[in-house]
């Protein structure tokens, strides 16, 4: 027999994600976790999922869990999950910030908030990093205006544009924006010798690499998903970086239960090159080459989080994505960075005090839409 719960299906940038409302969840986190899985179809082996909604791909397995606020500061909490795709853990370590984008249209759709025409802020409790984020969303006729002509690349067509301001997001996870107190550092990876890297904390942890030191040019997209002796060396400096910031006790650890602290991106000079679609990307249009990865798979496009990240990190003297970074950039808060999919703008607000960096504010641009309202049907052994 099998057990139906209220449910709501959000793109929030290049994500998707399950929605629910807390109380419609249990109290206990094993049984909510448990029915979390059952709903996305997983753990499966095979990894495609297919006895659940999620989409067997990390941009599409994950959860978010909403309950109205009594904290005078915040209107909404906003609680969100990883779901693992084959294996039978939800990630509560981080935070999604194209999910970010999704969460206040679901709450003024859900009235959870007023809606107030033409824009409105909602201030969300991001419980995961316990960071503010303010999100100024377009509304018409009571509801979240999702028509629009703003267009993100990595998603078909156009929407309303969603501006997410993320407010102090140095240090949401470790407590400091630089965890190993430099902007560099030179690690000693087992069987692979030293590589240089720079591990920034800003809304979620990143470790980030030269392409040439990994012998690649920085905007190949086949050549690294494809490359599995290169995929298992990014993950033993993943799990190995995971422990320098205390994420995991130890790097077998890390990519057994850790999947997504830190996130590791590979980072090189503005370049041309093709982006998924067949489009020309010219190296006079962004700031920086990136890529980035998650629970061991390369992104199609930038995660919205790991590109406010890598914001941060342009603007911090002496990381090697401050290196990389086209200079002209330093003097504008939004940097363009040049992704598989296309080009994404996300700005940072920086400040040096001394010999230590602070971030203010990091804003994003996204889009949203809901995809489908009802009842998602998990197994009864579930909720046994």
């Amino acid at each position: 027999m099998q057990e139906k719960i209220k449910a709501v299906i959000m793109r929030g940038g290049t994500s998707k994600a399950l929605f629910f409302h807390k109380n419609h969840l249990p109290r206990d986190p094993l049984l909510r976790d448990s029915i979390i899985l059952s709903a996305f179809g997983s753990p499966d082996p095979f990894r495609r999922q297919i006895d659940g909604l999620g989409g067997a791909v990390s941009s599409t397995s994950k959860v978010a869990i909403i309950s109205p606020s009594k904290d005078p500061r915040y209107d909404v909490i906003y609680f969100f999950g990883q779901v693992s795709i084959d294996r039978p853990i939800v990630d509560y370590r981080g935070n999604c910030g194209n999910i970010s984008a999704a969460v206040g249209p679901f709450v003024i759709d859900e009235g959870l908030v007023s809606a107030e025409e033409p824009l409105t802020r909602v201030r969300i409790h991001q419980k995961n990093t316990d960071r503010l984020i303010v999100a100024e969303v377009p509304v018409l006729n009571g509801s979240y205006q999702e028509e629009g002509d703003f267009a993100i690349d990595g998603v078909p067509g156009t929407g309303g544009k969603i501006t997410l301001h993320f407010m102090d997001p140095g240090g949401a996870i470790t407590g400091k924006l630089l965890p190993t107190g430099k902007p560099q550092e030179t690690m000693k990876i087992p069987g692979m010798g030293s590589i240089p890297v720079s591990i920034v904390d800003a809304t979620h942890p990143t470790v980030y690499l030269k392409a040439k030191d990994l012998g690649l040019k920085g905007a190949e997209i086949g050549e690294i998903e494809g490359n599995e002796e290169l995929m298992g060396r990014l993950e033993r400096i993943r799990a190995e970086a995971a422990v320098w910031i205390g994420t995991a006790q130890t790097a077998e650890e890390a990519s057994a239960k850790v999947q997504t602290v830190p996130r590791i991106a590979i980072v090189a000079p503005p370049m041309d090159y093709r982006a998924i679609d067949g489009r020309e990307i010219s190296a006079r249009e962004i700031d920086l080459t990136a890529r980035i990865l998650s629970m061991g798979t390369l992104h199609r496009a930038f995660a919205a989080t790991g590109a406010v990240c890598t914001a941060v990190a342009a603007k911090i003297e002496g990381t090697l994505v401050h290196e990389a970074l086209r200079g002209e950039a330093l003097d504008r808060t939004d940097i363009f960075l040049g992704h598989p999919s296309g080009i994404m703008a996300v700005g940072a607000l920086v400040e040096r005090r001394g010999r230590e960096f602070f971030c203010r504010e990091a804003i994003t641009y996204r889009t949203a839409r809901r995809l489908m309202e009802g009842y998602v049907y998990v197994r009864r052994r579930s909720q046994d």
